[in-house]
């Protein structure tokens, strides 16, 4: 028989219904809100099923063990140093397995920017699991929520919470891969672009170094990093421009040609073009 909580050392706070609405009005809280969170250690015949969907989304953190989860019908494996991402009305289940039960950090999300949030190109991409690049800093993060949920349930501490969880959902975004192989092919590319910034890497190279159509590939590198490959390798490039120009003394055609743009005047307008300003502009303006 499935157990949805009451397991040794678990930690579970649940906001009242009433203040949960109050917080989605008012500004820190009502455009992402924690309502529920917990920890859950070596939780024996845990399970959860729900058929009838919520307006919050579901996040479990798999710390260690192991269990499953039935997302849109479709059940996936969940291992530890995986994350769990149930977006808000999807119907769905989870537990832990029976031979090596699970440790969980959980929260529940509402609030106005959390479609977005979850959203292809926001923090998560559309695979319900995700593996944690890094589980200790996950893991610190929503212990930080739990912390702050325990305390009390004034606003402050609402918002402390809210930061965190955002914080989390950043490090979410940054750091994990999706689920089989499509989300590591984008992760290499990305990476792939990071370490060759000065040279010419064209859709259709990144396409076939990946064995995919580029059409495939553009459409899957759009809807995991939200950017089409072109504007990605743009901002890398005039991230590090930015750091040059303000860590060095070399000339603009010098930095340009650091950053993969032998047309010192293209460089030009394309920095321009992305900051509104000049190269020169930038560099004497004082920061800090």
């Amino acid at each position: 028989m499935p157990v949805e909580e009451g397991f040794p050392g678990q930690r579970l706070l649940v906001l009242p219904r009433p203040l949960v609405r109050t917080a989605l009005t008012r500004p820190g809280t009502r455009a992402l809100l924690v309502t529920d969170c917990g920890y859950f250690p070596r939780a024996r015949a845990h399970g959860i099923r729900r058929t009838e969907p919520i307006q919050q989304a579901v996040v479990l953190v798999c710390a260690g063990g192991s269990g499953w989860c039935t997302v849109d019908g479709i059940e996936h494996r969940v291992n530890a140093g995986q994350v769990v991402v149930v977006r808000p009305g999807v119907p769905h289940s989870y537990g832990s397995d029976q031979d090596d039960p699970w440790t969980l950090w959980w929260v529940h999300l509402d609030g106005a920017e959390v479609p977005e949030l979850l959203r292809p190109g926001g923090a998560v991409g559309p695979a319900p699991v995700h593996t944690l690049r890094d589980l200790y800093r996950a893991v610190a993060l929503l212990e930080e929520v739990v912390e702050q949920m325990e305390r009390d349930v004034s606003q402050p501490s609402l918002f402390a919470a809210t930061a965190a969880a955002w914080h989390f959902l950043a490090v979410l975004a940054a750091g994990s891969e999706k689920e089989g192989s499509r989300g590591g092919t984008i992760e290499r590319a990305k990476a792939y672009l990071q370490q060759h910034l000065a040279d010419r890497a064209s859709v259709a190279e990144l396409a076939a170094m990946a064995r995919l159509s580029p059409s495939h590939f553009a459409s899957l590198f759009r809807g995991q990093v939200g950017l089409p490959v072109l504007a990605y390798q743009t901002q890398l490039r005039m991230s590090r421009a930015r750091e040059l120009l303000d860590t060095t003394d070399l000339p603009v055609a010098g930095i340009a040609a650091a950053v993969g743009y032998p047309d010192a005047f293209y460089f030009s307008r394309q920095f321009r073009r992305v900051h509104g300003i000049t190269a020169l502009r930038y560099r004497a303006q004082r920061k800090g």
